[in-house]
């Protein structure tokens, strides 16, 4: 079975260049040789320890009244490029996290195709233009966009090329690391649209929320935070991942009042491979997993069956904070309930820190 990252959110794919992209070809492709095969409040999350994420309907809360774009603009693309854009009639955002953004600015109706990791429901239906890493230039171009939104993620090269060359402005957005930048991209995109007082709106609502969230993490009995490692699992490429410094977990896991268990443990890279060594190291008391690569492995039963889970404290407790592939990177208009979604689950039923 051929291994696929189209369901790994842009928000991990994207440290992709140079980051977790370098992590999982290494590690998928010794798996591969080894194996053979080839809404408005935050959503109430599964029980701590279930691995069960939340069930709250997967859709974006647009801010209102229709936007009413200011055009012409002319926006500076993260690549050094000088963007104008005359219209928004016909937008294709080329990644989940850059969708989200446009439709909470109030433009799904305009929006007329989407990447394969925009998962929420307004954007269902849509035509997918990508696939994994790839954008297909052809069918891009084929939709007559007025403008399309990429990051620096988005590839490959040739593709954005190619759109550039047909005459349609291209605006690149900076990615999302870190919770810093969730305000940056509202901005970003906002202006390319045209709406800056729109992407005003929306940043202080998205921080307002997670400032509230962040309010409502219980104290901790005796100081101490719990350390949580992040893993990505693909089960059936046999691919297995812990998180480190630059896996982009850290933020979301510190403004839960949580360690970032790979990063205490000294891995300063995006990703490495999970030894039995590096987890006992790591120490977690508990792990966060994106829901999808749970079920890859069989569950919360199948995940402690990989060497080393089941020595560490959270394996022993089977302590699993299962959150949905398709939000728990992106680092956009949501990232509040994603972040109270990994609050509820660490500290269930309001619990107060181990």
């Amino acid at each position: 079975m051929p291994f696929s990252q189209d369901y790994a959110p842009r928000g991990l794919r994207g440290h992709a260049t140079g980051r977790v992209g370098a992590a999982l070809t290494a590690v998928v492709a010794l798996a591969l040789v080894l194996t053979g095969c080839g809404g408005t409040a935050g959503p109430a999350a599964g029980a701590a320890g279930s691995g069960t994420p939340a069930t709250t309907a997967d859709r974006v809360e647009p801010l209102g009244t229709a936007p009413a774009p200011r055009m012409p603009v002319t926006v500076r693309s993260a690549d050094g490029a000088d963007v104008t854009i005359t219209s928004t009639d016909r937008i294709v955002p080329l990644t989940g996290s850059l969708s989200e953004i446009v439709f909470t600015l109030g433009f799904g109706e305009q929006v007329v195709a989407r990447d394969i990791t925009a998962t929420f429901e307004q954007a269902e239906k849509l035509p997918v233009v990508t696939r994994a890493h790839d954008v297909s230039a052809e069918s891009v171009l084929s939709l007559k966009p007025t403008v399309v939104l990429a990051d620096t993620t988005t590839g490959p090269s040739e593709a954005i090329g190619q759109i550039r060359d047909a005459g349609v402005p291209l605006v690149v957005v900076d990615a999302a690391k870190e919770l810093a930048d969730v305000g940056r991209r509202i901005d970003t995109v906002a202006a390319a649209l045209g709406v800056p007082s729109s992407g005003t709106e929306l940043r202080t609502r998205t921080q307002s929320r997670i400032d509230a969230v962040q309010k409502s993490v219980p104290a901790h009995e005796d100081g101490k935070k719990p350390r949580v490692a992040f893993l990505y699992l693909r089960g059936s490429a046999s691919v297995y991942l812990l998180g480190g410094r630059e896996s982009g977990a850290s933020s979301l896991l510190e403004a839960a009042g949580a360690v970032d268990a790979g990063k205490a443990s000294g891995l300063g890279k995006d990703f490495t491979a999970i030894t039995s060594e590096a987890l006992a190291k790591a120490a977690p008391d508990a792990i966060l997993v994106m829901s999808k690569g749970l079920t890859s492995v069989g569950g919360v039963d199948g995940l402690v069956k990989i060497p080393g889970v089941a020595e560490t404290p959270a394996g022993m407790d089977r302590r699993i904070v299962s959150i949905d592939d398709g939000v728990l990177l992106n680092y956009g208009p949501r990232t509040d309930r994603v972040l109270a979604e990994l609050v509820e689950q660490l500290y269930p039923k309001g619990g107060k820190g181990k």
